[in-house]
């Protein structure tokens, strides 16, 4: 629980901001919104930026999705043997916004064409103002498929990748593993689909499963940067590329800030917005639930998450046009502090359990928990619903979402088994569930402060991100476990209301702007 002091603190906090800059942004129009963080502007005023090392002067790395110049931190381990008593941590950046759009392009060749190369100057421009790192802006252009179906129809040239009248979608990265085990065609990247805990708040309707041509992900430790990016990829100047697109949401967010023995910004933010259930979150949590997100453990090391690094997993090895991309899904929930906290789970045990695995009973230490790789096998939390009627998030997925055995890339890497696969890049909200909609009805907007997730995951196929997310909810492909999704012994799932999803396409950095589009004619 929080002290007087820090509920003072809060009060101030707000005091900083007018009620009107507090909640600003939102359904009104597009340019108020791109022009204000609304309560996130606090951030860089009550948040020390991490202290990174210098960046290397060298160029861009290909995989656009990694965070390049990640700082990581050792803390302690508390109630979770590790083998040195410490626990690896990566610090993610104090600000992320992601801005999604339809495109306003005519769909044929020249203009797509012109649209890539406008796209691509304005990129460059930033790289040459801003480092894509933390301490500058990294910068994630993302594709959905609506924006190959409806704009790369058929190919038109012949290249060194594919042939002259390719259609939509055989020009896509091919999901091997999954084509084989079904016994048809399966492509990387799938269309979002929902999940047996999905569950919308009352009033949402079902889950908004997304069609926007593009996502793009800006994360740094400085709002100032973010707000510069923004205006020079959606601003409407003639040097900038707002034209090209109708942006449909720009959802905004935070992470960590606690790393250092202070205040983190989840309870510092949920305290000054005065959301329920704000006073519980322990003091230095990276996340609203008290937990760290960025365990280095549970994060895929280096490019093991890209297309073509894990041999057989797609066509992309040794020299596909999306080599050394990735797949995106992209999600709103809502995190419920009040049942987190004060009902489900109102001992810090029951939270272990819940978040990790049953049977734990570490000493208080919120933000440091981990389970260390290999984790739970799909038996031994099979074994744990027969001895406790309940199983952990964590556990549920540690070894779906890893290695199965020793593994060595298709770079010459050797990854042990139990080796997680997926990169996370999630970051909590107050967005209710957007900062700005286009859609406010459509999407439930709502002036109010709430306490939500911008989920991120990247991972080399949509089938595996699928495969991941349903044994959150205890299914699995051999066996289902008898535990309702929605059960508060379903890990944390009873906490959770998803709002909305959608898969992308990552490609690598030369071909993010506007993907396929030199090959129509």
């Amino acid at each position: 629980m929080t002290d007087n002091n820090e509920n003072e603190r809060a009060g101030r906090l707000r005091g900083k901001l007018s009620r009107r800059r507090l909640l600003q942004g939102t359904a009104g129009t597009f340019g108020a919104a791109l022009a204000s963080a609304g309560i996130y502007e606090l951030i860089d005023s009550i948040a020390k930026p991490p202290d990174r090392a210098a960046a290397a002067d060298s160029p861009p790395i290909q995989e656009q999705y990694l965070l390049q110049n990640e700082q990581v931190v050792m803390v302690n381990g508390s109630g979770v043997k590790s083998s040195h008593g410490t626990i690896a941590v990566r610090v993610p950046a104090l600000h992320d916004h992601v801005i999604t759009a339809r495109l306003n392009v005519p769909a044929k060749a020249k203009a797509l064409q012109e649209a890539q190369h406008h796209l691509e100057s304005a990129l460059l421009g930033l790289e040459r103002q801003f480092p894509p790192t933390p301490t500058g802006v990294a910068t994630t252009v993302a594709w959905g498929l609506s924006y190959f179906r409806h704009y790369i129809p058929t190919l038109g040239k012949t290249s060194g990748f594919f042939k002259a009248g390719t259609p939509y979608p055989a020009y896509l990265p091919v999901d091997l593993m999954t084509s084989k085990k079904e016994g048809h065609t399966v492509y990387a990247l799938q269309e979002a689909r929902t999940f047996p805990s999905d569950q919308p708040p009352p009033g949402f309707g079902p889950v908004r499963l997304e069609q926007n041509d593009v996502a793009v992900l800006l994360r740094s430790d400085s709002l100032a940067n973010i707000k510069a990016a923004q205006n020079a990829l959606f601003g409407t100047g003639s040097s900038q590329a707002g034209s090209l697109f109708k942006v449909t949401s720009i959802r905004q967010g935070f992470s960590g800030g606690g790393f250092y023995g202070q205040q983190g910004l989840p309870s510092k933010l949920a305290l000054a917005a005065d959301i329920p259930g704000a006073q519980s979150i322990p003091r230095q949590a990276q996340g609203f639930l008290g937990f760290a997100t960025t365990l280095d453990s549970n994060m895929g090391p280096g490019n093991i998450a890209n297309l073509e690094t894990l041999p057989g997993l797609t066509d992309q090895w040794p020299n596909g046009y999306f080599k050394q991309g990735t797949t995106m899904h992209l999600s709103h929930l809502f995190q419920d502090l009040v049942t987190w906290y004060e009902q489900n789970f109102p001992q810090y045990a029951d939270r272990v359990q819940a978040m990790l695995q049953p049977g734990l009973s570490p000493a208080p230490a919120p933000g440091t928990l981990a389970l260390q790789p290999p984790g739970q096998s799909e038996a031994e939390v099979a074994q744990g619903v027969q001895r406790y009627r309940a199983y952990g998030h964590t556990g549920s997925m540690s070894k779906v979402d890893s290695t199965t055995s020793a593994t060595t890339s298709n770079y010459g890497k050797a990854y042990p088994s139990g080796t997680t696969i997926p990169v996370r890049g999630d970051f909590d909200t107050l967005d209710n569930p957007f900062h700005y909609t286009s859609d406010p009805t459509a999407d439930h907007y709502s002036k109010k402060p709430a306490a939500g997730l911008h989920f991120i995951s990247f991972q080399p196929t949509t089938a595996f991100f699928n495969l991941v997310r349903l044994s959150m909810d205890g299914h699995y492909p051999d066996r289902t476990l008898p535990v309702a999704p929605r059960s508060p012994h379903a890990g944390i799932n009873s906490v959770l209301q998803t709002t909305h999803r959608q898969n992308y396409l990552v490609p690598p950095r030369r071909h993010r702007s506007f993907p396929l589009a030199e090959f129509l004619a």
